[in-house]
């Protein structure tokens, strides 16, 4: 294969992987979103019963859900970790949730990366960009402010993952923070709704 045709081959591929990963996307956001206008994610006890109904599937279907509430602001990541430990236990809780939410931290920051403020502006209120924007890119502690926002409960997690796509940090960087800071908010929410603490 020439230099030419690989180039174009590689090209086709990328665009083709592409499209199936935002059609993807697509499909699973309508149905997130139908079952939101539903009113299955307003509560405890109608998210816990959404997640059930899909039998052996629920595990998964929780860890996509916390995956596409970080992608999509609009739906509620706090009630995932609390319906993961009392569906699943503690342990397995955390780790759907910590998979799911790990994923989805990381894919907001590639499609920041990959397209840039616009979506960060559509995705989240001007006034909300403007604050955040001038005090994290301004500082020279970003990636100690970071690790200390994914960190701890309360911080605007979902917002701090696709703005850190838009500044100079390496992908390596962001995931290694998220790998090593995430996990510990979601295993005291873990534990604590499965009745251990």
């Amino acid at each position: 294969m020439t230099d030419k045709a690989g180039s174009l081959w590689e090209t086709g591929w990328k665009r083709i992987t592409s499209i199936a990963f935002l059609a993807a996307m697509l499909f699973i956001s309508i149905l997130f979103i139908k079952a939101y206008m539903q009113g299955q994610f307003h509560s405890l006890d109608s998210l816990r019963d959404y997640i059930k109904g899909f039998g052996i599937l629920a595990p998964a279907v929780l860890t996509l859900f916390q995956a596409f509430q970080v992608i999509l602001p609009v739906l509620p990541g706090f009630l995932g970790c609390a319906v993961g430990a009392v569906l699943f236990g503690a342990s397995g809780g955390f780790w759907y949730n910590y998979i799911g939410i790990s994923t989805g931290s990381i894919i907001a920051f590639f499609l920041a990366r990959q397209y840039g403020t616009s979506l960060v502006e559509a995705l989240f209120p001007g006034e909300s960009y403007g604050k955040w924007s001038n005090w994290l890119g301004k500082s020279r502690y970003f990636t100690l402010a970071l690790f200390a926002a994914i960190l701890l409960p309360l911080f605007p997690d979902d917002y701090l993952c696709y703005f850190s796509g838009l500044t100079k940090m390496s992908a390596k960087k962001f995931i290694w923070i998220i790998i090593l800071a995430k996990p510990w908010c979601i295993l005291v929410y873990s534990l604590a709704f499965a009745g251990v603490l």
